[in-house]
This record gives C-alpha cells, structure tokens and sequence, in this order.
C-alpha cells in the first residue's frame, strides 16, 4: 500500500503530520513520533510578540549601558544576558531536531505586523527548517479596520517572509473572510506554496470570581473537522498549491475524508495529547485496512476523489447541504 504524498514540494511517506504544539518542543517526543509514522512535523511557533519584547529589552539593556558612566561599563550585560533568549531557543531546536529525526522539520512563526520579527523566518532557514508554517491569527475588533485592509496585510505578510527565504511558505489562516474561496486564491497568487486550513481562534472567558477576561483552551473534537473538510473539497479543484487539513483530526476516518476532499496532508495535534504518538500507527494502520476494502492502492489515486469537481452534487458542499441538514432534521429523534 503506497501512503506517499507530497506537501510544499517535500515528499512525504504518509499523510500524518503533528501540527504546531508543546510537544514539538521536546526531542525525545518528537523521535517518538517520527518512529510512530510521523512523516514530518511542525514546531511550536515561535510568537511576533516574543521576538518584539525581547528586541525591547535588549534595546533597553544597551540604552542603559550607553548613558551609563565609565566606571559602570562593567554592568554591561554579557551577549548571553540580553540575546533573544526565547527566539534563540528556538532556533536551537530547528537544528537540534533536524540531527535527531529524519523527517522533515517545519518552522512556524506566529505574527501579524509587518516588521523585524519576519527577519527571523531567514533565521529558521539557516538553521535547517525545511519549509516555514506562518501562522497568522488576527482579530478585526477594530470598526475602522476595513475587510480590504485585513486581507491586504495577510497579503503584505506572506510577501514579507517569502522574499526572506528560499524554503517553502505555507499560510495558516482562519476561514472568516467574506469570500474565502477568492483570499485562498490571492494567498496563492502571492506567492504561497500551501494553505493550512484553519486556525482555531480561541476564545477567552470571564472569570465572575475575580471579574477578569481570562484564556480559554479546549482542545478539538471530531467534529470540527468538517469546516476544513468543506472548504477543501471546495478549493482543491481551483487551487494548485498544497493543501493542509487541521483542526479535528483524531481518527483514520478523519484522514481518509480529508484526503478524498484534496488535502495533501493531514494535521493533528490534540489526539496526540490526549492519546500519545502511538496513535499514529493506529491511524497508519487503520488507514491501510479501509483502502484494502475499498481497492485502493495509493494515496494519489484517493486524493480529490470526493472534491466538489468529483463528486456527483457539487452543491452538496454548499448551500444545499445547509437546506438538506435543516429540512432532513427529525425532531423526534431527541425524544
């Protein structure tokens, strides 16, 4: 059974893939996973708002020193002292996991602003990355912020890292735009080598007790998986770039349906949470069986086969899905 795919022009021996998460974050978890059926993995991203306060703080270390008189020069903090501690962590681990796994390694760095925080994707690249995950996660609560606006910056944003690096680009995004299909297309247009599909935005709470917004974190379930699963099915026949699926993947099933909707590969970090990288054989495993029943003997011959260009209804991944789903309800059912 060949399971081989290709994502950012990488050739991967399986659709599995950890998404960004902790677990990245630790060698042995990630040779763990490698050894489970992992066929590449994404870090844990490294955020624009990190890079930004640790580049304030070593302004203000080299301020200080600078106004400083010369009988204090000695408390001029070390290089090891004011260097982006975080930011130096992480391209540490680039190269720290491209010696321990043989699996390709995609960076992932989280921002929004255009500015020197982008200079770090360079960095990625030369500590071994082999493609770059930008994971961009921006809330329009500004009233005057126009719907062009936003969608320009993630435009500017892709064009900013792509002209620093050579390796592949892959955009993260959420779906809210008012047209998704044509935003897809334009990331394209610019330069994106693949689209992860979607972000989660996750949304805070109030804490009564205290009378504070705090985070809120659940991980996903299953049933999240059919935001990506349609809009997939939806752009593969459109789009030439690689196509990732995220956000409520845990089983083989999952998989499966993602690959007949066209994505290259599928991502996953909450299953392996909650259950471990032994689950990624499971999945391998289960995935072989369910193309033996149904004969087939790649995954090239599965990809798309279920995309809004195959299938007999295209309308199913539409607004006819949204008449059947409310017409088809049974009332009595919850009795």
């Amino acid at each position: 059974m060949n399971l081989e795919t290709k994502y950012l022009g990488l050739s991967l021996k399986n659709p599995l893939v950890p998404s960004a998460s902790p677990l990245s974050s630790d060698v042995d978890n990630v040779k763990q996973m490698e050894d489970a059926g992992a066929s590449a993995v994404v870090m844990y991203s490294l955020f624009e708002e990190q890079i930004n306060a640790e580049n304030q703080a070593l302004d203000h270390y080299m301020n200080t020193a600078n106004e400083s008189y010369a009988e204090a020069l000695s408390y001029f903090p070390e290089p090891e002292e004011y260097h982006n501690l975080h930011a130096e962590d992480y391209i540490e681990q680039i190269a720290t996991l491209k010696n321990a796994v043989d699996i390709p390694v995609i960076a992932s760095i989280n921002g929004v602003s255009k500015g020197g925080w982008m200079s770090y994707a360079e960095r990625m690249q030369e500590a071994g990355a082999d493609a770059i995950e930008l994971n961009i996660y921006y809330i329009a609560g500004d009233p005057e912020m126009t719907s062009a606006s936003v969608e320009q910056m993630y435009i500017d944003d892709l064009k900013a890292v792509k002209e620093s690096v050579d390796i592949p680009v892959a955009v993260k995004l959420g779906p809210y735009f008012s047209s998704f299909g044509n935003m897809a297309k334009r990331l394209e247009d610019a330069g994106a080598d693949g689209l992860v599909l979607f972000n989660r935005f996750y949304q805070p709470d109030i804490d009564l007790e205290l009378l504070d917004v705090e985070p809120s974190l659940e991980l996903s379930s299953t049933f999240e998986k059919r935001l990506p699963l349609r809009w997939i099915a939806m752009l593969r026949p459109h789009l030439e770039c690689s196509l990732a699926a995220t956000t409520g993947i845990h089983t083989a099933k999952d998989v499966i349906k993602m690959v007949l909707a066209g994505a290259d590969v599928a991502m996953m970090a909450s299953v392996l949470l909650y259950s471990g990288p032994k689950v990624l054989t499971t999945m391998l495993s289960d995935m072989e069986q369910w193309m033996e029943e149904k004969e087939y003997t790649s995954l090239e011959e599965m990809k798309g086969a279920m995309s809004s260009a195959s299938v007999g209804d295209p309308s199913a991944f539409e607004r006819a899905n949204y008449i059947k789903a409310l017409q088809g309800f049974n009332v009595d059912e919850l009795k």
